[in-house]
């Protein structure tokens, strides 16, 4: 029970080739359903693994930065790394690497580097990237929200803490996961949305309404179109 339409979208991954078709879907569907003043999440994750990250970034700020009541765009882990590697490359920053973050970069037309690259080469990398996001980009990344609500359906990227209260939940947990999130029920009646954890098909189950369908290697991107009693697969 959102309280009005409701379009959540899975992780993209760098799949700007995705993005566009997906989107104009969930057009269509707005206009053949009728829907007023419906919202667009987007579940995080929108970097890595592709080769389109700065792409994806700049058109989410764009839609964003153009309709903020409308579009919400949500911190995932990825974006979380690349903050890593912004503020700590040769520490807690080097993950990303090893995680798609030499895609992210190629897409800025950043490479040379590895994941065991000396460490005065990993902080020049580090600043080629700070240089290289369009004005504004690292403000907005580092402003995402972790979670957001409508009505009884609370969007996050990776999972919640069942025991907890949505404003109770700690940063780590959204945007990593949690141990009891995929076994233990709520207890409040809520509905969470999430992306995070990769499913050949959209899943709805527990309440939980998972749209990750690996769009990065399996080239389907999915997008969540949620009003009352009822939630549909786009």
């Amino acid at each position: 029970a959102p309280e009005g339409p409701l379009y959540a979208v899975g992780d993209i991954h760098g799949r700007a080739d995705l993005l566009e078709p997906l989107l104009t879907r969930i057009d269509a569907d707005i206009t053949a359903q009728g829907h007023l003043a419906p919202r667009l999440v987007f579940l995080g994750d929108y970097v890595d693994r592709g080769e389109h990250s700065a792409k994806v970034l700049a058109h989410l700020r764009d839609l964003n930065r153009a309709m903020p009541y409308a579009v919400t765009c949500l911190m995932g882990n990825h974006e979380r790394m690349l903050l890593d590697f912004l503020d700590d490359p040769a520490g807690r920053g080097l993950r990303w690497l090893a995680n798609g973050g030499l895609q992210a970069l190629a897409s800025y037309g950043i490479d040379g580097i590895s994941a065991n690259a000396p460490i005065e080469d990993m902080t020049e990398t580090s600043d080629a990237l700070a240089a290289a996001l369009p004005e504004g980009m690292e403000a907005w990344l580092r402003n995402l929200p972790l979670w957001t609500r409508s009505g009884n359906v609370v969007c996050v990227h990776a999972a919640m803490n069942p025991a907890r209260a949505p404003a109770d939940q700690d940063e780590r947990t959204l945007n990593w996961g949690h141990r009891n999130f995929l076994t233990t029920p709520r207890e409040d009646g809520l509905w969470v949305v999430h992306g995070h954890t990769i499913v050949k098909h959209p899943r709805i189950e527990g309440r939980r309404i998972c749209v990750d369908t690996g769009a990065w290697q399996s080239g389907r991107l999915t997008a969540a179109a949620i009003t009352p009693g009822q939630c549909r697969f786009l």
